[in-house]
Parts: C-alpha cells; sequence; structure tokens
C-alpha cells in the first residue's frame, strides 16, 4: 500500500479552481491593469497551489489555462489579436500563502484578472473583494469562501452554479438508493471545504432515508494513517462511502478496505477524474469499480465541445491522452470564461466595463463543457447537476442514464 501511494500521489487531488488575471492598460475605456498601451497584452494571473503537501493536485493549472489561451489564439477569436501574459502565484498550500499571492497579482504584477486554482482561496476572499474589488477574478468557487455566493462583487464562479454547500440536493441520495444501499460512510480532511462537501452527501443521504454507519472527518491533509478509518467502516457495515479528499488517500483507503474483504456496492470520489490517475497502474488497479465525480461533460462522451478539450490539451498541453486532469479542467474553464467575458465587454474594455457585463451575461456553458448556462446574478441554484464516471478497465466510462443527473433542493 506505501507503493501505492507514493505513485497515486502525482495524481491530481484537491478540490481545485482556477482564478485568471488579465491586465491592459490604456486611457477612456481601455483596460486599466496590467501592461502595455491600447491594445497591449493583457496580462493574466493564475493563483494556484505550486508548494506545498497539496501542489500534486494542481500541476495541471497552468497548463490548463495555457491550453484555452493558445487555442482561443489559433481559433481566431474576436479578440485573439490580443496578447495574453501569464503571471502565476503560489497559494503555498495555505490560506495566508493565497492572501500573500493575491497581493502579489494584484499590487506588484497589477493584473486586469485573477483566476485561480486553489482550495485555499478562501484565504485571499475577503481581500480580493474588499482592497482588490476592481479586479476581475474567476475560478472554481470549491475553497467554501462565502463571498462565492454574493453577486454583488467581483467574483465569477466557471461554473454552471456556485456551489452552495449550505444547501441540500437529493443527488446522491437518490443515485445511492437506486443502488440498493441501506447505510453510508464518509471520510473528510479536517479542512473546511472537504468537510462541507461531505456534509452536503451525507444529509443527501438522509434525505433518502439512508442511515449514516461511519463519519469521520479529522483526517490531517496529507495523512498515511488511514488503519483505523478501513476498521471504522469495515465495523459500521457501511455499503457506499463518499470522499471528499485527494485520489492518493482515498486509493490507500480502497486498497486498505478491500486488503481486509469489504466490498461495497458505491465507493464516489469527489476528485480523481482524469490522465494523472490513468497514468498510474497501481492506481488504476486500485481504482476498479470506483465512480467520480465530474463538473463537467467527461471527454469520453466524444462531443464536439469535449473533442475540443482534448485536442488542445494533447497540442498545448501535451497531454498524451487529452482526458484532462481535476486542475486542467479548472484551468481551461477560468480561462474560457475569462475570455467569453473580453469578448462580450469589448476586447480594450476597463475592468469596470468587464466586470458589469459578465454580471449580466447569461450564455456561457464553458463551450459546451457544463450542465447549463451560468448566472451570475441568481447564484443559488434549486437543481444540482453532476456528470459521474466509473473506472472500468483501463478508462473511465459514463454512468449510464448520469449524463449529468440532476437532483432537486430539499426543503
Amino acid at each position: 500500500m506505501r507503493g501505492l501511494r507514493k505513485n497515486a500521489v502525482r495524481m491530481a487531488g484537491t478540490l481545485c479552481a482556477v482564478m485568471l488575471a488579465v491586465a491592459a492598460c490604456g486611457g477612456g475605456d481601455s483596460a486599466t491593469g496590467g501592461s502595455g498601451g491600447g491594445g497591449g497584452p493583457i496580462k493574466v494571473g493564475l493563483l494556484t497551489t505550486l508548494s506545498g503537501p497539496a501542489s500534486a493536485g494542481f500541476v495541471g493549472a497552468e497548463p490548463g489555462v495555457n491550453a484555452r489561451l493558445q487555442a482561443y489564439k489559433a481559433e481566431g477569436g474576436k479578440c485573439s489579436d490580443r496578447q495574453f501574459e501569464l503571471v502565476t502565484a503560489d497559494d503555498q498550500s495555505s490560506p495566508q500563502g493565497a492572501l500573500a499571492g493575491a497581493q502579489k497579482l494584484v499590487q506588484q504584477d497589477k493584473v486586469y484578472g485573477l483566476l485561480e486554482v486553489s482550495s485555499y482561496f478562501f484565504g485571499a476572499a475577503k481581500y480580493v473583494t474588499t482592497s482588490a474589488k476592481g479586479t476581475p477574478t474567476i475560478g472554481g468557487a470549491f475553497d467554501s469562501a462565502p463571498q462565492w455566493l454574493d453577486s454583488d462583487n467581483n467574483l465569477f464562479a466557471a461554473l454552471a452554479k456556485v456551489p452552495d454547500f449550505s444547501k441540500t440536493y437529493t443527488t446522491t441520495g437518490e443515485y445511492w438508493k437506486r443502488l440498493g444501499v441501506t447505510k453510508v460512510a464518509s471520510v473528510a480532511y479536517d479542512n473546511k471545504a472537504s468537510q462541507d462537501g461531505m456534509n452536503q452527501v451525507l444529509r443527501s443521504s438522509d434525505a433518502a432515508g439512508l442511515p449514516r454507519a461511519y463519519v469521520n472527518d479529522t483526517l490531517a491533509f496529507g495523512s498515511a494513517d488511514i488503519g483505523a478509518i478501513v476498521l471504522g467502516i469495515k465495523n459500521s457495515g457501511a455499503d457506499a462511502l463518499y470522499l471528499p479528499i485527494t485520489p492518493d488517500t482515498s486509493l490507500a483507503i480502497v486498497g486498505g478496505l478491500r486488503q481486509a474483504g469489504v466490498n461495497l456496492k458505491s465507493i464516489i470520489s469527489a476528485t480523481g477524474y482524469g490522465a494523472d490517475l490513468l497514468a498510474s497502474p497501481p492506481a488504476v488497479q486500485a481504482a476498479q469499480g470506483m465512480t467520480f465525480v465530474s463538473q463537467v461533460l467527461p471527454v469520453e462522451s466524444n462531443t464536439p465541445a469535449t473533442q475540443k478539450l482534448s485536442n488542445a490539451l494533447k497540442q498545448f498541453a501535451g497531454s498524451p491522452s487529452g482526458v484532462p486532469t481535476f486542475s486542467e479542467t479548472y484551468g481551461w474553464l477560468s480561462a474560457d470564461l475569462f475570455i467569453h467575458g473580453l469578448e462580450a465587454a469589448g476586447c480594450d474594455a476597463s475592468q469596470a466595463s468587464f466586470l458589469s457585463t459578465l454580471r449580466d451575461d447569461h450564455s456561457w456553458d464553458g463551450g459546451g463543457l457544463l450542465a447549463g448556462k451560468a448566472d451570475f446574478v441568481q447564484l443559488s441554484s434549486d437543481q444540482d447537476c453532476v456528470f459521474l464516471v466509473d473506472l472500468k478497465g483501463d478508462g473511465f466510462v459514463p454512468v449510464p442514464n448520469w449524463a449529468p443527473g440532476c437532483g432537486t433542493r430539499v426543503g
């Protein structure tokens, strides 16, 4: 199992998102941040995890952003004659690091906008929405910062809906119910994002009449001590397991359960769908039969939208398979939403014009990758839609009749 962890830790892990910052200078209605005069380069700031224990899960963030920007130049979009200059900042796997990184991008690099792929963005959210409120900020919004649910600021989630962990949806509970699940277990890290994700799913199972058999939300990030967890799940009699943790830790737990002779009806991992898991033969073996959540249409669906993403990752990000990693996905989506906002506001738009125009826009759907169109005014939704894929053999297979699966809000 120790060898499996060593291989699997290279995979993309934590719930992530990408923050893109773009700047261009000029007079009148041209952009006020960044470098160059009217029509000059647009500076794009990316806040992500480059060091610390969570960094293995974010290596695809910058390639994902770059792939979208380069694909846009190649396809000759409305603003493709503008030059994009990407500047990165490291959150150092901590909320304090996220704050320092955001301050660097805004104050020192003077970016036009921010993209974030970071589970620790909540540490920078207050600064970004106050002192840096004029800087358009785009990201995955999975860090649980409450500012994402406020439509009167400069944050835009690169998703069809903002994750609102305070709400309960029938999605997961109904899925488990149709599989014949009777009792559920879940393991989360000792941080807010992981715990909030776990509690939302547990409330969904409650609503479906599926009791909680084992719950652990005190796992230290990066911990290899999973023996007691495996024993606790085994003794609980649970037949379903939800894991809002990194794939390396998830696979260690799953491997331990199988060694202990525990065969569950369903194991759902919030992260792990992507090429990084497929690149590790021990991880592929360990993950057989697991189900993975994806917020975007899986490339295995082979639609024009997924083909565009897959081909761009092969051409511009050096991806052998074209299957995106978690961080590549959010890098791509954040850059795509930034480009969408720039085209809508005008290629030389000021930051203020970008913010007001994108806030009122209701047409972005990630180029066909999302389950619906984003609404940047009505942020909370009465419906929750996700894509699910199973790992079978050496690849992912979309769950039948779940493309996507949608649940309704409870209460």
